[in-house]
C-alpha cells in the first residue's frame, strides 16, 4: 500500500515534468512538430501527443503551421499562444504613472502613460486603480487571463514583495501592495526599479551568466546577476551603483552623502535641459546642439567612472540600461573609449553592452515576474 502511494506520487510528478517540459521547449522554440518534440525531449510520440492535445484545449498552445518537405508526409507544427495569458505592470515615479501589458514573451502588447504626481493617499491609489482599468479596457484584454500586477517603485521592496521597506526619494516608506493595489483586483507584488528592469534584461538576454545592470532612470540603481541569479546580498541592499561616491565632497544626493552617482548620472540631469523630454534632449544632442554636447560631454565622464568600479568589484558584463539605456546603442562605442583609456583592469572594452529591453524596462520587468512564475509551474 505504502509503495503504491509513493509510486502514484512518482508518476503525477512524471506527468507534471513532461507538461512542463513540452510547454517551455515550445516556448524556447516556435513551430515545432510532435516529431521533434519526441526527438529533443526523448519522450515517447503517445506522451507528446497526449500533452499537445491537453495544452490546446486549455488554450495554451496552437497548431502553427505545416513543417516543410522532409522526404516524409508534412508535420503539423505547433506553438504556444502568445496572449494564452497576460501580466500587468506600472512604473511609479515622482510625476508619472505609467502602465504596460505584456504576453507570454515579455512583449509589451499595451501602455499608458500618465502625469500624477505621488501622493500617500487614496485618491492616488484611485487613479492607478483607473488607469489600470483603462489600459484593460481599451485594449480587450481578457481580465481572466490576467496573472498579477507588478509595481515598480524607486525604493527598496522586502523579500515578500509587498512592501518598500526604505523610499527616501518618494518617502514612502511602509508603503506597499496594499496601497498601491487596493483598486486592482489582481494579484500584486511591488517591486524596486532597478532589480524589476534588471529582472526583463536578465530574462530576455540569457546568454549571460553574470551581469551588472546599470538603471539610468530618474534615479540611478543596479541589479546583480551571478550564475543567472540574482544577487540579493543580505540586506537586499545589492547593486546599489547610484551611492557609490565619484566626486569627493561633491553633490548632495538624496541618501545624505555627497558626490554619489545618483545626481550626476540620472536621466533627469539631462531631461532637465530640455523640459523633462529625454528623447528631446537625445534629438538635440544628435542635431549637434552645443550645450546638449557639453551636458552629455560631463555626464559620460562621470558615468564612465561608475562603470570602472563596477567593473573592479565584478568583473562582468555591464548593461546600460533604464530610460537612458533606451537611446545608448550608438553611444556606447564612446563610453567604451573612456573606460578603456582609464581602467587598469584589462584593454577589453566590449564588457559595456546596452540594454536589450529598451522600452518600459521599469514596469515590464515588473509585470515579467508573474509570466516567470507561470513558465516556472505549468
Amino acid at each position: 500500500m505504502k509503495r503504491a502511494f509513493y509510486q502514484t506520487i512518482s508518476n503525477k510528478e512524471i506527468k507534471m515534468n513532461n507538461r512542463s517540459n513540452i510547454y517551455r521547449t515550445l516556448w524556447e522554440n516556435n513551430d515545432l512538430s510532435r516529431q521533434k518534440l519526441v526527438s529533443m525531449l526523448h519522450l515517447s510520440l503517445p506522451t507528446v501527443t497526449q500533452n499537445l492535445v491537453a495544452l490546446e484545449n486549455e488554450g495554451l498552445v496552437r497548431a502553427s503551421g505545416i513543417e516543410s518537405f522532409t522526404g516524409g508526409r508534412n508535420a503539423k507544427t505547433y506553438s504556444i499562444v502568445n496572449d494564452a495569458r497576460i501580466a500587468l505592470g506600472v512604473d511609479i515615479t515622482k510625476s508619472n504613472i505609467t502602465t504596460v501589458a505584456v504576453d507570454l514573451r515579455g512583449k509589451i502588447i499595451a501602455k499608458s502613460k500618465m502625469k500624477a504626481e505621488f501622493a500617500i493617499d487614496d485618491s492616488y491609489y484611485r487613479i492607478i486603480g483607473d488607469e489600470v482599468e483603462k489600459l484593460v479596457s481599451e485594449n480587450g484584454i481578457d481580465k481572466k487571463k490576467i496573472l498579477g500586477i507588478g509595481f515598480g517603485v524607486p525604493g527598496l521592496t522586502t523579500p515578500d514583495n509587498q512592501e518598500v521597506f526604505y523610499g527616501e526619494i518618494l518617502k514612502f516608506a511602509g508603503t506597499g501592495c496594499k496601497d498601491f493595489a487596493k483598486y486592482v483586483p489582481y494579484p500584486a507584488a511591488i517591486f524596486n526599479d532597478a532589480k524589476a528592469a534588471g529582472f526583463a534584461e536578465a530574462w530576455i538576454n540569457r546568454s549571460i551568466k553574470n551581469m551588472f545592470y546599470i538603471l539610468l532612470s530618474n534615479n540611478v540603481g543596479g541589479a546583480v546577476y551571478i550564475a543567472n541569479e540574482r544577487y540579493m546580498g543580505d540586506n537586499i541592499r545589492s547593486g546599489e551603483v547610484g551611492h557609490i561616491i565619484i566626486e569627493p565632497d561633491g553633490e548632495k544626493c538624496y541618501c545624505g552623502q555627497k558626490g554619489c552617482v545618483d545626481p550626476y548620472c540620472s536621466a533627469t540631469v539631462l531631461s532637465s535641459y530640455t523640459n523633462g523630454n529625454l528623447e528631446l534632449f537625445f534629438r538635440k544632442l544628435d542635431e549637434g546642439d552645443e550645450k546638449a554636447l557639453a551636458i552629455w560631454e560631463k555626464y559620460m565622464q562621470y558615468l564612465a567612472r561608475a562603470v570602472i568600479n563596477v567593473r573592479m568589484l565584478f568583473d562582468c558584463p555591464i548593461v546600460i540600461g533604464g530610460y537612458v539605456g533606451e537611446f545608448f546603442d550608438k553611444y556606447i562605442d564612446d563610453l567604451r573609449i573612456l573606460v578603456q583609456g582609464s581602467t587598469i583592469i584589462d584593454p577589453a572594452d566590449d564588457f559595456i553592452l546596452p540594454c536589450k529591453f529598451k522600452q518600459e524596462a521599469i514596469a515590464a520587468g515588473a509585470a515579467v515576474h508573474f509570466i516567470n512564475d507561470f513558465l516556472n509551474n505549468i
